[in-house]
């Protein structure tokens, strides 16, 4: 190939490669600039409410709470979510949690979800679909305690890999309750292994008690929430 060639197809390269960047550039603009304006609105309204005295929290929260009646098949799930109260400050989230039903009294089967706001409970949920989440099965005598510590460790932003968590789920069943923490990227292992250390050391979760992981690409496939987990720990 002579200079002239050369040069050519260098600079077709450097073309191609400019134009590669840009559409990628053009591509993530999008999400950056709901980014900017979702960081933008957090900061006012923290500010907003730290001079009217109150106590801000990180996120804004959504409780949702599910119950389906046995017996009734063909109930659509994202029908039956129902959303009870959202919150941002300390002090909205003591005056709504003292309201919530205690997993005691919940009846089976219940779903009780705690979420940030603008994600909602649901797999297939931008936020989520990517995502997964970590499982852990209680008897129904101490699930209550184990959920309100994950509620105040959610809430209070104590959990590592903050940002990548979307939202927990306390699943009333028939003889065990479940609680789940949902992730939004179930393929960043270092991410979900830190999700999984974290929950064990704030819940202070008994040696004997077993987490398991599962994408909810699989969960969509095998339409279950809590059978098939792919990664235990």
């Amino acid at each position: 190939m002579d200079f002239t060639s050369a040069k050519n197809a260098s600079e077709n390269n450097n073309n191609n490669n400019n134009s590669e960047n840009s559409h990628q550039i053009a591509d993530s603009s999008p999400q950056l600039a709901s980014d900017s304006h979702n960081i933008k609105e957090t900061e006012e309204r923290q500010s907003r409410e730290l001079k009217a005295g109150l106590h801000p929290l990180k996120s804004k929260f959504v409780f949702w709470y599910t119950r389906r009646v046995p017996g009734i098949r063909n109930q659509s799930y994202e029908d039956n979510i129902k959303k009870i109260v959202e919150f941002s400050t300390v002090e909205g989230f003591w005056v709504c949690y003292c309201h919530i039903s205690r997993p005691a009294s919940l009846p089976s089967p219940t779903d009780l979800h705690l979420f940030k706001e603008g994600i909602r409970p649901l797999w297939e949920d931008s936020a989520n679909c990517n995502g997964g989440k970590w499982i852990i099965r209680f008897k129904k005598a101490v699930s209550g305690r184990f959920w309100e510590d994950l509620v105040l460790a959610l809430v209070g932003d104590q959990l590592d890999y903050g940002d990548n968590i979307c939202g927990a789920v306390l699943s009333i069943r028939f003889n065990e309750d479940i609680v789940s923490v949902w992730n939004r990227n179930a393929s960043d292992n270092q991410a979900v292994m830190a999700l999984r250390d974290s929950i064990k050391r704030h819940l202070k979760l008994p040696h004997s008690y077993v987490m398991e992981y599962k994408p909810h690409d699989a969960s969509l496939r095998d339409n279950s929430s809590y059978r098939n987990t792919w990664l235990r720990g």
